[in-house]
């Protein structure tokens, strides 16, 4: 069937699933601590492509790619940053091959490592390295771009603007939050809910939400805020599967399948209209979220 618009499906009252964490997976597969992701696209394609594929066999409507890190400016540090628009096309090819025709693929943006107020890095070049993932994404079969566990506006704004004058993609934009010790939830670098709200509206996201940071209880009263401040414009979560904690020297996230997915129902009654998994969460996540999504 054809593809509408992720926001124009949402617009009958349809709650979405997404996928789960790509890192978990990866590294399940054998992926090294500092090793590129990025590079098994083309090194080490069918793992990736599995990643995508096991999410939509769990029932997923869209799955992300194999991009988190992959602008050129992360790319750097593996000394593969003249092959970004290469990594970045492949990643969207992969996932495409494991959704077929009638699911989503949201080509994945996370942040630079760059600061703005730190002078390291310029508008432009955060713009352009925005902009040629986007570019990639696009050309390699992405119906959109989710730009990710961000924590500055300044940033997230040029990544936004990058995708929207640059491809047709729908603009999908996450931030992180965590709890404050006054219980306000806050990005590190000092941003709300409610600002990020604003300012990605204003800057032209189509979806806004948040992801990371929070175990799914945490996420309940983001997506409130967020609601309040954007009551018409769909929200996405990819909430982590718990805060990790260290078992026999190895981070484990411990909210269950079944734990995670007792907690949609609370999401959807404040807002959420997508919902998966970041850090931690697996295909059995998703598999059991979906399942919470299909009996309501």
């Amino acid at each position: 069937m054809a593809r509408s618009k992720i926001s124009d499906t949402l617009k009958n009252g349809k709650i979405m699933v997404s996928d789960g964490a790509w890192g978990t997976c990866l590294h399940a597969n054998g992926l090294k601590p500092g090793e590129c992701p990025e590079l098994w696209c083309v090194e080490r394609p069918d793992d990736v492509r599995n990643v995508a594929k096991n999410y939509i066999d769990a029932g997923a409507d869209m799955v992300e790619t194999d991009s988190f890190g992959g602008s050129s400016l992360m790319l750097e540090h593996f000394g593969l940053a003249d092959r970004a628009a290469e990594l970045n096309e492949a990643a969207a090819q992969l996932s495409r091959e494991a959704a077929g025709s009638d699911k989503w693929v949201i080509g994945s943006i996370g942040p630079t490592g760059r600061m703005l107020i730190m002078g390291d890095v310029s508008e432009e070049e955060l713009y352009q390295s925005f902009k040629e993932q986007a570019v990639a994404f696009e050309k390699g079969g992405s119906d959109a771009v989710c730009i990710e566990t961000m924590s500055a506006i300044d940033e997230a704004t040029l990544a936004v603007k990058a995708a929207k004058e640059n491809t047709s993609l729908e603009i999908i934009c996450t931030f992180t939050f965590e709890k404050t010790a006054n219980d306000e939830y806050r990005t590190m670098m000092g941003v709300s809910p409610t600002e990020m709200t604003k300012a990605m509206v204003a800057a032209g996201a189509d979806i806004i939400g948040t992801n990371c940071g929070n175990g799914i209880e945490g996420m309940i009263d983001i997506v409130r805020e967020i609601k309040a401040a954007a009551p018409n414009k769909p929200i996405l979560v990819h909430a982590n599967a718990g805060v990790p904690v260290l078992v026999d020297g190895h981070e484990v996230f411990p909210e269950t399948p079944e734990f995670m997915a007792s907690q949609v129902p609370a999401l959807i009654e404040v807002g959420a209209n997508i919902i998966g998994g970041c850090c931690g969460t697996t295909p059995a996540h998703i598999k059991a979220i979906k399942a919470t999504i299909q009996k309501l």
